[in-house]
């Protein structure tokens, strides 16, 4: 009787579709993610912007998510207005991305080869080489070559403002005396300014609306889906859901890498604008059926207080929020100038699409042997320390590239960072949770790596990229990484490990324990009433 109500709760909520149905709502989130974030940097480097300024809008953008996205889920649980939010920023995000698109690059681009070829004097054996100028303004532009990339001496880049720049009234050219103040108002104040500054003050506006728009969808949907299976009691369904992100990213760095490339003498690299566009709108449909469980309006809660607090109570959670923050601002250092890189050693979007869809493939795979690894290491704490050094090897390498292919090796040790980084942070948690707060010290640790630790280390490599270049930039990342990685080692072999019981776990154990055991009871009562029932029948036509 119990197993056939189960089943009709089953049918009625239907919980594969529903789990479908995420799955293709982050895969299509993901995918437009992987189209743009990861080329934005390139995209700032080609307005002129120098590295200290996208180092500066970079940590902005991930402070501003720090403070917003939990607030806005919280916001969002309140009011029961999830899927309005969600609707309303993937499609506010949509739009106000393309703002970025109406500013003109203060930098100057040569004709290039590839788009050059149907002239007849055109070398067919050419090949398009994009170098990094080493300029003031940090420009972008394209050469031909017959074997390598160009090694011409540093050359000036002209400061340009285009017509449609000065039709808005940010002309940098000096105002006669007769016109009013310019520090009466910020547009004002902006007029005063080089077209370089103008540019890097209104990227940092555009990215902050673009982030308030963007921030609350993330922890909104995943909230509304874990509620809604908690509700049916298939929460243990919920990782499955996750392996989507990272395959969409995969999806999207390599579509917009091919395009990109093949389509670059017609709209270039605003294709990858339009890619996000077209995903974000793309998803709206799968966001409007998004399964999402509504209760009624309840105080919130302070579950990020008490996640704190058992961070705080143990010491091997302390050392583990250290490292999370460290790998933070190193992998966020990593990821806003490694493009960078590969570009100075002639890449093109091809190569980079190709090398990041890489990186999430082997995040994904890394899980099909996890399990296997941590038993071996006897310790999941050991794989916070095999994910240092794993990540001080790949920056180690990415300072000694000597061609856009030869990223390809470190990109697959992304498991053994990052993948296992994430592993071992989820084991952690499990460790030292309370029943009901293991997703809320999970998503802590997330918020200490993506948003603080990746704050600090865009903040930091600009000025260092800046100052010394990405190779140094790099090569320090390394030796940090080197050197953590020793202290970690030593300090997980002192301190003892505390691991919390979980009642809840035991609780559910021991109920499915009871259940097995009482159906067990219940066929061998049944088995034993039959063969008796055997038995009198039996002896009743004897005596008959």
């Amino acid at each position: 009787m119990r197993k056939k109500g189960a089943m009709q709760k089953s049918k009625q909520w239907n919980v594969k579709a529903a789990l479908r149905l995420a799955g293709l709502f982050h895969f299509l989130h993901s995918c437009g993610s992987g189209c743009l974030l990861p080329f934005l940097t390139l995209y700032f480097r080609n307005l002129g912007l120098s590295a200290a300024m996208i180092g500066i809008i970079m940590a902005s953008k991930h402070l501003l998510a720090l403070l917003w996205r939990p607030f806005s889920s919280v916001l969002a649980r309140q009011y029961d207005k999830r899927r309005a939010v969600i609707v309303g920023s993937l499609l506010s995000s949509a739009v106000v991305v393309l703002t970025l698109l109406l500013f003109p690059s203060t930098g100057s681009q040569a004709e290039s080869g590839q788009c050059n070829t149907s002239q007849p004097n055109a070398d067919p054996t050419t090949i398009l080489e994009r170098t990094m100028v080493p300029s003031q303004s940090n420009a972008t532009v394209y050469s031909i070559n017959q074997t390598s990339v160009s090694t011409e001496p540093s050359v000036e880049v002209t400061t340009l403002v285009s017509s449609n720049w000065s039709a808005r009234g940010l002309k940098t050219l000096k105002k006669p005396e007769q016109e009013e103040d310019p520090h009466s108002e910020f547009l004002g104040s902006l007029k005063i300014m080089d077209a370089r500054h103008q540019m890097f003050f209104l990227v940092l506006i555009v990215m902050g609306l673009w982030e308030l728009m963007a921030t609350p969808l993330e922890w909104t949907a995943d909230d509304g889906l874990y509620e809604y299976l908690d509700f049916v009691d298939a929460t243990d369904h919920y990782n499955s859901v996750k392996v989507w992100k990272p395959l969409g990213a995969a999806f999207g760095n390599c579509v917009v890498g091919v395009l990109v490339t093949s389509l670059f003498c017609l709209i270039g690299t605003t294709l990858e604008f339009y890619s996000y566009t077209v995903f974000m709108i793309l998803t709206i449909p799968t966001a409007a059926l998004l399964p999402i469980y509504l209760r009624k309006r309840e105080r919130p809660t302070s579950g990020g207080f008490k996640a704190l607090q058992l961070v705080h109570g143990n010491l091997q959670a302390i050392l583990c929020a250290t490292t999370v923050v460290l790998m933070g601002m190193v992998s966020s250092a990593v990821s806003d100038f490694l493009l960078w890189h590969m570009q100075d050693c002639g890449g093109t979007e091809i190569h980079m699409g190709i090398s990041l869809a890489l990186a999430h493939l082997s995040q994904t795979g890394f899980a099909l042997f996890a399990g296997r690894l941590s038993r071996f290491l006897k310790c999941h704490g050991w794989l916070l320390v095999l994910a240092v050094v794993s990540l001080a090897l790949q920056s180690l390498y990415y300072s000694f590239l000597w061609g856009p292919w030869a990223v390809i090796p470190a990109q697959l040790l992304a498991g053994f960072s990052t993948g296992a980084l994430w592993w071992s942070v989820t084991l952690q948690s499990e460790d030292i949770a309370t029943p009901g707060t293991e997703k809320t010290i999970l998503r802590l640790f997330e918020v200490l790596s993506l948003e603080l630790g990746a704050a600090f280390g865009s903040l930091a490599a600009g000025f260092v990229v800046q100052k010394f270049g990405v190779q140094v930039l790099f090569q320090g990342t390394a030796v940090t990484l080197a050197l953590w990685s020793s202290a970690l080692a030593v300090l997980k072999w002192k301190i003892p490990r505390q691991r919390r019981i979980n009642y809840s776990r035991l609780l559910a154990a021991d109920t499915e324990m009871s259940e097995s055991e009482s159906d067990q009871e219940k066929d061998w009562l049944e088995t034993a009433m039959e063969d008796d029932a055997r038995g009198i029948n039996k002896w009743t036509a004897d005596k008959s």
